[in-house]
Formats: C-alpha cells, structure tokens, sequence
C-alpha cells in the first residue's frame, strides 16, 4: 500500500500566531495533527511536545512491519500517555506555560493496517467511494450533549460549548486512552487528519467536495486550507490528506 500525503498549516485571520503543528514520517508509517492551546506561546510549545514525542515512543513499542492489534492500540496509547504527561509537567514547573494543552489526532499505518485516534477536537476523516464519514468523536461538551439527546445538530453548530473540551494533552483525563480504531484501506480511499480551524470554515460537504475533486494531495490541503479561511475560520487551520495508491 502507498500513501501520498500533503499538508498545509496556517496561522489564519485572527490569531497572532500559529499553535497547530503537523507531522509526516518520511516513512509513511504515521501522520500526526496537533492543535495547541495556551496564553501567551503555551499552546504552540504543548503541540510541538506532542508532535516531537508521540512518534519516538511510537517507534519504540510499535512493530511496523507487523504487529497484533492489541499491542498497536495499546502502543498509540501509551505514546499520548507519555506526551501528556510530559506536557503536564512541565505546566507545572514553568509558569509561563501553565494550564498548556494540545489536541492531537493521528493516523497509524502496520503492514497496510491503519489506526485513528484522538483526543481533543482535532478530526479525522475518510471519504470512500464519495461518502465521508468522520473516523474520530469530539472531546467537547457540545458533542457530550449531543451524544446525549440534550441539543440538535442543529443547535451543536453554534452552541456555545462547541469548543469547550473535557478532554485534551495536558490534563489528567488526556491520557486516559485515545479510542483508537482500525481503518482497512482500500485503493483510491483519502484521508484527511485536521485542526478545528478546518472545521469552523468547510462543513462537511465542502471536505467531501475537495478531497474527491483533485489528484494531488497537496492541492487538496491547500485548498481546503483556503476555503475555510475564506468561510470564516477564526483559528489557525491546518489540513493534512492522504491519499491511498
């Protein structure tokens, strides 16, 4: 299996700079979307921790080439654990990064295996067969009431808990597992891992217009960048897409 990939990352119209991180293993074997939170640089600081020691512990308990299930789920795991923890403490003994988050969403690749998992409010997405279904679940009180029957979609859109989270790096529940599942790829599936910036400016049908409409990964993050920044994104925006050969 082959996976072409393309990101862009941008600081967008509102914020002084930019707090999303994003990293490709030259490899292929994970793609990762951090979108930090914080006063002052905290945020950035706390998504390039996680960015930077997600995919060592990663390779130190994932078999690549080939690995049962259960040990690759439980390695993503324990690799946030260890980010979030990391995270955690150094809030704690410097106070210009107090109370420091990140989001973070990933895509594991084992011997044409893929794994996605989350916390936070960082997405990921599948489009097949020109439907897009959303692989990962909100960390965010909007979602839990939701999930609950409490408010609408309708209402989910422009509640005001919509980015509010109850779980992200950083805090003791961000490291209480990532609900990692199984992805089996087939030829011509994309893949799009992103920050909520994507997601505050491109619905759903926009993403499914844009990952199905070009053959260049690349041109397809950079457009779905544009468009939601011109749909009004007051965050920064990153998109990361994958597509399978």
């Amino acid at each position: 299996m082959k996976i072409r990939s393309g990101f862009l990352s941008i600081t967008g119209d509102y914020r002084d700079n930019n707090e999303d991180r994003c990293l490709i293993d030259s490899e292929g074997r994970y793609f990762i979307v951090a979108d930090g939170m914080g006063g002052q640089r905290a945020g950035e600081k706390a998504s390039e921790i996680a960015v930077e020691l997600i995919p060592k512990r990663l390779e130190q308990l994932v078999n690549f080439e080939g690995d049962e299930d259960e040990n690759i789920v439980s390695g993503i795991d324990r690799a946030v654990e260890h980010a979030n923890s990391e995270i955690m403490a150094l809030s704690e003994v410097d106070p210009e990064l107090r109370n420091m988050g990140t989001t973070v969403v990933l895509l594991v690749q084992v011997a044409g295996r893929c794994f996605i998992a989350g916390v936070g409010d960082s997405r990921a997405y599948q489009l097949r067969s020109g439907q897009l279904r959303q692989l990962t679940t909100d960390h965010s009180l909007t979602q839990a009431l939701l999930a609950a029957g409490t408010i609408s979609e309708e209402e989910a859109e422009k509640h005001r808990y919509k980015n509010v989270l109850y779980r992200y790096l950083g805090t003791k529940e961000g490291g209480t597992g990532t609900e990692a599942i199984e992805i089996r790829p087939l030829p011509g599936d994309r893949y799009l891992l992103c920050s909520d910036g994507v997601t505050d400016g491109a619905n759903d049908e926009v993403i499914t217009e844009f990952l199905g409409k070009f053959d260049d990964p690349q041109q397809t993050a950079e457009r779905i960048v544009a468009t939601a920044q011109d749909g009004g994104s007051k965050d920064n925006i990153t998109s990361l897409v994958m597509f399978v050969d």
